[in-house]
């Protein structure tokens, strides 16, 4: 099992060490430190971007310690010489590499973000929304299947860990047509097949079926009966 952000205080409450804590999100450490301190101490690995390493070490550097982190790093910034690539640069020399997916235009900047990475050792695609990296995470670890839990991209429901006095402005509203769902989209396109498969526990969840497919609890215990390598 993969946390990331707050949820880990659902692992908290039910006594459970997930294998992975993942944040990407600097604002998350400025706004929840304890829960991310949580994450550390609760989980067997924990995977952040070098914002989050960074802010975490000017905001409590002792919490670091001894701990090793696996850094999640944006896919192709640089190329070989240490130049820094353009987002459509990038998306281009990369649909050459059987370790990526990409969308490409030449005439709008926004699909040229949209990506998947078999290879986290090559990057990640963060698509404004950090399940989608735990999904990329599990393909890089070799899993075959993926439930997603609480994904229902639903800003009107608030965070499970937060009270409306305490809610952090959330941006999923303004990111979800034009990086979130087109992220999914290729997902479902070119990396979803019958060796590795992503399914949805949130029913009502505001992605597609389509892109997704959403499943009960009594379909999820059907699946779990048999053997398979699931995150």
């Amino acid at each position: 099992m993969f946390a990331m952000n707050g949820s880990i205080h659902l692992f908290a409450e039910a006594g459970l060490s997930p294998l992975f804590y993942l944040c990407d999100d600097s604002s998350f450490v400025r706004n929840r430190l304890p829960l991310l301190l949580e994450g550390m101490r609760r989980s067997h690995e924990v995977a952040f971007s070098e914002r989050v390493v960074a802010e975490l070490a000017r905001l409590s550097g002792d919490s670091l310690g001894p701990r090793s982190i696996h850094r999640l790093a944006r896919a192709g910034r640089l190329n070989r010489a240490g130049r820094e690539l353009s987002d459509r640069e990038f998306s281009r020399r990369a649909r050459r590499d059987p370790d990526f997916e990409c969308r490409f235009s030449w005439f709008r900047q926004k699909p040229n973000r949209i990506g998947f990475s078999r290879n986290l050792d090559k990057g990640y695609f963060n698509s404004r929304t950090i399940p989608y990296a735990g999904i990329q995470l599990a393909y890089h670890l070799g899993f075959s299947r993926v439930f997603l839990v609480g994904v229902d991209l639903d800003s009107k429901k608030g965070r499970s860990y937060e009270k409306n006095e305490q809610a952090v402005p959330s941006r999923l509203d303004g990111d979800y047509e034009d990086y979130i769902l087109p992220s999914f989209q290729l997902l479902a396109e070119r990396v979803i097949n019958p060796d590795f498969q992503v399914f949805n526990l949130s029913l009502d969840s505001r992605l597609p079926s389509s892109v997704v497919p959403k499943i009960s609890l009594d379909q999820l215990d059907a699946m779990l009966s048999f053997p398979h390598s699931s995150a």
